[in-house]
C-alpha cells in the first residue's frame, strides 16, 4: 500500500452559499473514476473534515464526467457573515479537500 493525496487523481471546483460547501471532485483519468468512487465516501470526507463539517455530506455521482459532488452543510461556520474562521469561502474547502490522503494499493 502507498499513500497518495486527491490531488493527485483528481480535480476540483469548489463553491459555497451560506453555511454549504459545495465540492465537485473530477477522475484526472477515467481509470481513476472507479478509486475515486471507492475511497473517497461520505464517511471518509467527514473524518477529513472532522469538527469542521457539522452537518450532513451528500455525495451525488456523476458518471458521465467522471466525477463527484459533495455536498457539506453546516461547513463553513455559520456563513461568510457569521463566522469567525480567517476564511470561510467554499474556495478553501475545495483546496483542503484536495490534499486528502488515500491509501491505494501498489502497481
Amino acid at each position: 500500500m502507498r499513500q497518495i493525496r486527491l490531488h493527485d487523481i483528481a480535480h476540483g471546483r469548489s463553491g459555497d452559499k451560506g453555511d454549504t460547501s459545495n465540492v465537485c471532485v473530477y477522475a484526472r483519468r477515467p481509470e481513476d473514476y472507479e478509486l475515486i468512487r471507492r475511497l473517497v465516501t461520505v464517511e471518509r470526507v467527514k473524518a477529513h473534515f472532522g469538527d469542521m463539517v457539522r452537518g450532513d455530506i451528500v455525495r451525488y455521482e456523476v458518471p458521465s464526467l467522471g466525477g463527484f459532488n459533495f455536498v457539506m452543510h453546516h461547513a463553513l461556520g455559520g456563513g461568510a457573515t457569521h463566522s469567525l474562521r480567517l476564511d470561510t469561502l467554499g474556495k478553501s474547502m475545495g483546496s483542503a479537500f484536495m490534499r486528502m490522503v488515500l491509501e491505494v494499493e501498489d502497481d
